[in-house]
């Protein structure tokens, strides 16, 4: 099978832009009785630039009206017929976004997933794994119904989707995964998993943490190694693993392979095809039709709107997808970054709107994340739990300047040559940074040291334990930095 699989992964990475193009094609013309594709004139777009002049970017928020007829239940809104399922996401402006999953997108999801562990068997000849059991921290699979539809987190949709020859080593039981509180839900999942011959892990890495860390505070094992020691794949997405990786390494205890993908509720996007290279191929033959506006143009009136194969490497791009649940010049809201272009692979950089520009400096996640690593290179006992970064601009003496707050594992032994190091990695990541401090508009850096478990706590506090839920690596304001000082 994995070898199957590598053929036909290789055989679509060949023809990238042509499969891209076709892509679109059949996109609208299978929607072009809709009623998007009729108010869109699907009928007359016969290329990309067609597309360009008739559709639009947008976001959720403006693509609203269509999905609010979608979602009470009207046929042949974006997409022929009506989804099979919605995946309910938390909007940071719109409060519960409701994204259409279709009988042609579903089989997407589950194929990428699989390809990911097919291609890393290829690669490594390892299959070990298949015979152990496995985890996959989630959401429930209890659905609701919206006007006959079935409403749940993605991840606890695909969890019904999961193929037979898995199923019977998956791990945690349907009851288990059932539980919506986070903290009861991971003492049960120890319940189940402390005792088996566990192999594969997948999960964000930031829950993934939590529940290796009440492990160790049960069993009184040194290392998640001592308690499974057939642990030998860690499967994540959904944030960059790299600022977590060395208190990763001190809980586990030994090496452990690593694969990561990049699902999202509107299409599975990426996934890792090397262990060599931790960069991700772009999902290219799954239905969706791939856009990108440099980052730095986004907000201008006409931004450019660049195929597949008019990117370059190196920029800063915000992703827009068109896709077969019928979103169409959509904005995800994610910015990404090509690290090749023969097979097409990124990285994920940030969030279009998580950035840091009280001063015009537009700090990025990719930037601080860069600038933490760096700087923990440099201080091997110090281990980082989770950090964000907001702005302060009325501090009560000195000049105004980025609080870094971060719960560590374990602190640096002299915290203000630490601050200094970081400082020095931001500047060198961001040049308008340093013209900041130059020119005395901003003073150095300082870090706020947080309790082991502030996170965990402010995300309790605002209901959104567990799942899918991910910490902001930075903001423009100080709502989040606030509420988790508090």
């Amino acid at each position: 099978m994995a070898r199957r699989a590598r053929t036909k992964v290789n055989n679509w990475k060949k023809r990238a832009v042509q499969i891209q193009y076709s892509t679109l094609l059949n996109l609208i013309s299978k929607a072009d009785q809709t009623a998007f594709g009729k108010d869109h004139r699907f009928e007359d777009i016969t290329n990309h630039q067609d597309f360009k002049n008739l559709v639009p970017i947008r976001d959720y928020e403006e693509l609203k009206p269509y999905i609010e007829k979608v979602v009470a239940g009207e046929p042949d809104i974006l997409w022929p017929g009506k989804p099979i399922y919605f995946s309910k996401t938390s909007g940071t402006t719109s409060g519960a976004k409701y994204i259409p999953i279709t009988s042609d997108s579903m089989g997407h999801h589950i194929d990428a997933a699989r390809n990911a562990l097919l291609l890393y068997i290829a690669q490594t000849g390892n299959a070990d794994f298949i015979d152990g059991k496995m985890i996959f921290l989630q959401g429930s699979p209890v659905l609701q119904k919206k006007n006959g539809i079935d409403v749940g987190r993605l991840s606890g949709i695909v969890a019904h989707h999961i193929p037979s020859y898995l199923q019977r080593n998956r791990l945690p039981s349907f009851e288990t995964n059932s539980i919506e509180d986070w903290e009861k839900k991971v003492d049960a999942v120890i319940d189940e998993t402390i005792s088996e011959p566990m192999s594969l892990i997948s999960g964000i890495p930031s829950w993934v943490q939590h529940y290796f860390e009440r492990i160790l505070e049960r069993t009184g094992k040194e290392n998640i190694a001592s308690v499974f020691p057939d642990f030998s794949l860690f499967v994540y997405g959904g944030v960059n693993f790299e600022p977590y990786k060395k208190r990763f390494d001190k809980l586990i205890g030994k090496h452990v392979d690593r694969v990561e993908t990049y699902p999202a509720s509107e299409g599975f996007i990426a996934f890792q095809d090397d262990q060599n290279d931790r960069s991700l191929l772009l999902n290219i033959d799954a239905g969706i039709f791939f856009e990108f506006i440099p980052a730095d143009e986004y907000y201008e009136e006409n931004p450019p709107r660049l195929s597949l194969s008019e990117v370059t490497t190196g920029v800063n791009y915000a992703l827009i997808l068109s896709t077969n649940v019928g979103l169409w010049g959509y904005s995800i809201g994610d910015t990404v970054k090509f690290t090749s272009l023969n097979p097409f692979k990124i990285l994920v950089t940030g969030r279009i709107k998580h950035y840091t520009s009280a001063f015009g400096e537009h700090v990025i996640a990719e930037e601080v994340e860069g600038a933490m690593e760096d700087a923990v290179a440099q201080f091997p006992q110090v281990e980082i739990i989770e950090f964000t970064v907001a702005p302060q601009l009325n501090p009560n003496s000195g000049l105004p300047h980025h609080e870094w707050l971060i719960a560590f594992g374990k602190e640096p032994e002299d915290m203000e040559k630490f601050e200094e190091v970081l400082d020095d990695a931001m500047q060198k990541r961001n040049i308008y940074y340093a013209d900041l401090l130059k020119g005395k508009i901003l003073r150095q850096l300082k870090i706020t040291s947080l309790p082991k478990n502030a996170f965990n706590n402010y995300m309790k506090s605002q209901g959104k334990m567990g799942g899918q839920n991910k910490i902001p690596r930075l903001s423009n304001d100080r709502k989040i930095a606030d509420a988790i000082e508090k």
